[in-house]
């Protein structure tokens, strides 16, 4: 993983965060575990151009003004409505001590299943935990699924063996698999109406005991 410079500013902890933001700063706090917590801000544009472009899990070398501190991003908040940095919590690392971080699966090509019976690709893990040295983290792990059947699928087993690195999850966990799109079962064609039950007629008796007591008169 590349190690990008980004400059880092001390910042009062009381100052307002919102006049910190509004100035196109981002406020942000620095600790590890042999750190002491450290309020800083970053500038916004600075840092979310190296995020686009190098990815989220790229190595800072935040320069201070008593020296460098080399971090990752442990957690980003961001704005509910703009999607804007809020606040940035970076983690201090040792560039010679392995860690463990989460890594984003990316899935390449189409899957026969798909493509060609109309299968549906489902999505098991997005995403997973790796150890390694900082300099050895991978942006993303590229998994091939264009050989995929309906019916197939992929474990942790078989993501990509990368020189440094070691997967942190049971090797028999699905990442993908194709499926049978569900068939909806066709609804029954409405009953037909019941029979209406024969209208009973008693007219006729009624007539009959009518006549029966005319007859008498």
């Amino acid at each position: 993983m590349k190690q990008v410079v980004l400059e880092a500013d001390l910042r009062d902890v009381k100052q307002n965060l919102n006049a910190i933001r509004k100035n196109g700063k981002v406020p942000a706090i620095f600790y590890g575990k042999k750190e002491k917590p450290i309020a800083i801000s970053v500038d916004s544009k600075q840092f979310l151009s190296v995020i686009e472009k190098e990815g989220s899990n790229v190595i800072f070398e935040l320069k201070m003004k008593d020296g460098s501190k080399n971090a990752i991003v442990k957690e980003l908040q961001r704005h509910v409505l703009t999607q804007k940095p809020n606040h940035i919590d970076f983690q201090s690392i040792s560039l010679t001590d392995k860690l463990e971080i989460m890594v984003a699966i990316h899935t390449e090509g189409v899957a026969d299943g798909v493509k060609n019976f109309g299968g549906i690709m489902e999505h098991i893990l997005r995403e997973i935990k790796v150890r390694c040295l900082p300099t050895d983290i991978p942006n993303k792990i590229n998994l091939d699924v264009s050989n995929l059947k309906i019916g197939d699928s992929l474990t942790v087993a078989d993501l990509p063996k990368i020189a440094g690195v070691e997967y942190e999850h049971d090797p028999s966990s699905i990442v993908v698999n194709v499926v049978a799109q569900a068939v909806e079962e066709e609804k029954p064609a409405e009953a037909a109406a019941a029979p209406q039950a024969p209208e009973v007629i008693s007219k006729g008796k009624k007539d009959e005991a009518a006549e029966g007591e005319g007859a008498k008169k």
